[in-house]
């Protein structure tokens, strides 16, 4: 074999290879994928989905890339088989309509015998079973010995998109570790000799609900190579961990955790696995602008970044250690993917934040390990419950739960453990991981019959066109009458649809005695979906109408959505330059911007920020759009506006001198349009990302009318004039604290003398006293401060008092002397117990603790329980 090649020498030789066989090279898509079915970017072909379903024409009949993927349904796998990923790329070449299997094959051949230079006796195929097409082609026209093909069945050589749609055979090449075993008995499940590391599909047949099987009038080829298996092959290494794409990062952790990779024993090596991989998959995550959250795609990062650092906890790393390591895998992809190492500080910050809080929740679960030993004896075994609730919620891997409970002699359920594992497997498994091509809205099987929706907005508020599609609750109509909701589908308009954070334009449809008055516009796929209602007339499918925008909705929006351009620079300008935007809202009556910032602004700044967007609009710059190949546009320094999704040429909003963003989006032609421009809030809205509500244009006079109404209300009540107001409140504020801090003295005195008088209820106990008690109407502070009093008056007191301060709240306080504590028992224990019974609880030191709880019916019958353990614990 050839000298081995590094990763991204087989990344670059893939995308060359078929560059020269006519492919268009593109860029990988990021991990946010624009298809709302899954959360994730899972596939390579995936951003090809609408050119496969015929939504979307192909830009070039050939295309070839280097796609990131994420999945995480076999994320228990990761570290302990050898090619196990969250993430991974896979590197593909697909033809639409063009050529199809014999040339598929052939190049697959040529490319992975020619140019990787894999010996042929070492590869195996396999091809469907009733695929003879395929089967003759590889031994036919490739040379393949027949003994060397494997037919397999629709499980594993079938590729479906869903229960319908498109469909077709896979034929896979794998690599024979172990030729010496020969060819008799080759059974390529056996993944200790076999290795597949091409996957070529051939989407040929449409499958109706019925089953059947219709040919596609245009059959396509989608393929994949899995980089990280070809580089295990070529770099000759055990598994796919230890080739330069994941190895580095896994040497950087070793060194941290100060450890040998080649000499630490197996689990070791699987946790050095596990932070190899992860780290590679949330460095991309967050560079693609994922924010780790407890929902979504930012579970799935926190979940990952939250198991690089309990692995890194099991191997003996203590403190932060995670933007460390990410430095070694932003080294690794910055000459594939430049905008991870333009990252590199939103991608530390995050991980830093991340670690820090989950290293909080870590010291409290192994605090609820400890209680779960102390309160069982020698030989005891923890629950796999308790063991899965110590992974699951506080980060505890089951060999961490293992190895702290066999250092005080117990053992756990590991049984148990798995059991629970399985479930939450199952219901993962079951949430998204799949791609389903039939999964596209209702447009899907209109698709043929009708034309593309011709986008005119930009130049034109108003047009003539033809209904081609209307729909009553996503199904199709032919006629509708006044008073219905409707969903229209034209051949050209002048509505924008919501993209890009900008929501929907609104106006009217109007024909011969009819009218529709359109709220929405959604676009699916190439077609402009805009919802309304009939509010005179019956409408026809085939209708001639004008469609006509609101001008003065539009307006408010181009103003808002340029001054979101405006915002984002004012904040690189005078806050951060590696600011990033994170989200946006552009509505008819405001702006909402989320940006990657680790802190909250300050006064000053916004301030500043504000100030400088209103210069800018003041000195009135002059906006220009172009269309401009994207590599051309990115030259300039144009940057991307988070969520857009990109082609080969790309639309450009240059304010001379201010800003210049690839944006699809409708904007003022001119920054005075905007006319003034107001911060109404910044607010933190996830970890590490920032958000900042804005107005402009009549929005904000709107803003200052109802703002001008509250100044003269509140003028008006506090008899001042509107300056004075803030020192009348402030006036009000300290006579309320003193009134309130009066009220409080009052209340403790109350609750003391009540307190006083109940010395007299003590019963003794042996050696000791013990009163418990109701106090109606004493609030908790209160009610702590009296027990206190009265255990102290007590020769040694246990004290347990209960109140109900409000209807539907019950509150107790226990408070022992150190004779009772040293007896054995313990106030948090009892309160807490207790509390139950009212339906609450609480707890806290062993002389001192309170609880709350919802039912004042059970007050009495609590109070009665700790009587009896009272008298129990001490006689």
């Amino acid at each position: 074999m050839a000298t081995p090649f590094s990763g991204a020498q087989i990344r670059q030789t893939f995308l060359d290879f078929y560059a020269d066989k006519g492919h268009k090279i593109l860029p990988s898509a990021s991990l946010v994928p624009e298809d709302p079915t899954v959360l994730l970017t899972i596939a390579g072909m995936l951003p090809f989905k609408p050119i496969f379903l015929g939504q979307r024409p192909a830009e070039f009949p050939r295309a070839t890339t280097s796609q990131k993927c994420i999945r995480t349904n076999d994320i228990e796998n990761v570290g302990r088989t050898a090619r196990h990923h969250t993430f991974f790329e896979m590197l593909g070449n697909f033809s639409f309509g063009d050529y199809f299997k014999s040339q598929a094959i052939a190049w697959a051949w040529e490319l992975s015998t020619q140019v990787y230079g894999l010996p042929p006796e070492r590869l195996v195929v396999s091809v469907f079973e009733d695929d003879d097409e395929a089967f003759a082609i590889w031994r036919d026209e490739i040379g393949i010995p027949a003994h060397r093909i494997q037919r397999m069945g629709e499980k594993d050589n079938f590729w479906v998109s869903g229960p319908t749609g498109p469909c077709g055979p896979c034929s896979e090449i794998y690599y024979d570790f172990h030729p010496e075993k020969g060819d008799e008995h080759i059974d390529l499940e056996d993944d200790t000799r076999f290795i597949e590391f091409y996957n070529l599909v051939f989407m040929q047949y449409n499958r109706d609900a019925a089953g059947n099987l219709t040919p596609l009038a245009n059959k396509n080829i989608d393929t994949g190579l899995g980089l990280e298996r070809m580089a295990q092959i070529l770099q000759k290494v055990p598994n796919n961990y230890e080739t330069d794409l994941i190895f580095p990062i896994i040497q950087k952790a070793a060194a941290i955790a100060k450890l040998d990779y080649a000499t630490a024993d197996a689990t070791t090596q699987i946790a050095l696995k596990v932070i190899g991989d992860h780290v590679r998959a949330v460095v991309h995550m967050i560079a693609d602008g994922i924010v780790a959250s407890n929902e979504g795609r930012g579970y799935v990062l926190r979940r990952l970044i939250r198991r690089v650092i309990r692995y890194g906890r099991l191997i003996g790393i203590d403190g932060e250690f995670t933007p460390k390591v990410a430095e070694a895998a932003i080294a690794l992809s910055e000459s594939a993917y430049p905008s991870v190492r333009a990252m590199e500080r939103t991608i530390k910050v995050a991980l830093q934040r991340e670690e820090i809080s989950f290293l909080k929740t870590l010291d409290r679960g192994e605090k609820l390990l400890a209680e779960v030993i102390e309160q069982m004896g020698a030989g005891g075994q923890i629950s796999g419950n308790d063991a899965f609730t110590l992974y699951d919620t506080f980060g505890f891997p089951l060999e961490l739960t293992e190895e702290i409970a066999a250092e005080k002699g117990l053992t756990v359920d590991a049984k148990g453990f798995e059991a629970e594992m399985e479930q939450q497997r199952r219901r993962s498994q079951l949430a998204h991981e799949t791609i389903d091509l039939t999964a596209l809205g209702t447009l899907d099987h209109l698709a043929d019959h009708i034309e593309q929706t011709e986008f005119l907005g930009y130049t034109q508020p108003a047009t003539d066109a033809a209904v081609q599609v209307l729909m009553v609750n996503g199904k199709p109509r032919q006629t509708v009458e006044a008073g219905t909701d409707v969903q229209v589908v034209l051949d050209k308009t002048p509505f924008y649809a919501e993209s890009g954070g900008q929501i929907g334009d609104r106006g009217y449809l109007s024909g011969d005695d009819v009218l529709v008055r359109i709220e929405d516009v959604q676009k699916e796929s190439a077609f402009f979906v805009h919802y309304g209602r009939i509010e005179r007339g019956t409408l026809h499918t085939g209708d001639a109408v004008t469609a006509q925008i609101d001008l003065a909705c539009r307006r408010r929006a181009q103003a808002h959505h340029t001054a979101t351009h405006l915002l984002q620079s004012a904040l690189k300008k005078l806050v951060d330059d590696n600011i990033s935007q994170a989200g946006s809202l552009v509505s008819f009556d405001r702006l909402r911007f989320d940006f990657h910032c680790p802190r909250p602004l300050t006064p000053d700044e916004l301030q500043q920020v504000e100030d400088q967007v209103n210069t800018w609009v003041a000195e009135a710059h002059h906006a220009q759009t172009s269309i401009l190949p994207i590599a051309e546009a990115k030259a300039k320094g144009a940057i991307a506006m988070f969520g857009e999704k990109y082609g080969s040429e790309v639309r450009v909003l240059d304010v001379a001198g201010v800003s210049m963003e690839l944006c699809g989006g409708t904007h003022v032609s001119n920054t005075a349009e905007i006319g003034l421009f107001k911060i109404v809030s910044e607010t933190g809205v996830a970890a590490g990302v920032r958000r900042i509500e804005a107005i402009a244009g009549p929005a904000v006079l709107e803003y200052l009318n109802v703002r001008d109404a509250v100044v003269r209300d509140l003028s008006d009540r506090f008899k001042v004039k509107p300056e004075e107001i803030g020192d009348r409140i402030t006036t009000l504020q300290t006579e309320l604290k003193t009134t309130q801090k009066q009220l409080e003295t009052v209340k403790g005195q109350l609750a003391l003398a009540k307190a006083d008088s109940l010395l007299a209820q003590a019963e003794a106990v042996g050696e000791f006293h013990i009163l418990i008690a109701q106090l109606d109407g004493v609030d908790p502070e209160s009610l702590k401060t009296a027990a206190e009093q009265l255990q102290q008056k007590l020769t040694n007191g246990a004290v347990v008092l209960g109140s109900v301060p409000e209807p539907d709240k019950v509150s107790l306080v226990a408070a022992f002397s150190p004779a009772v504590v040293k007896k054995g028992l313990q106030a948090g224990k009892l309160v807490g117990a207790i509390a139950k019974l009212t339906g609450g609880g609480g707890g806290g030191r062993p002389n001192l603790a309170q609880a709350g709880g919802r039912d004042a019916s059970k007050l009495p019958e609590a109070l009665e329980e700790a009587k009896n353990q009272l008298r129990s614990g001490l006689s």
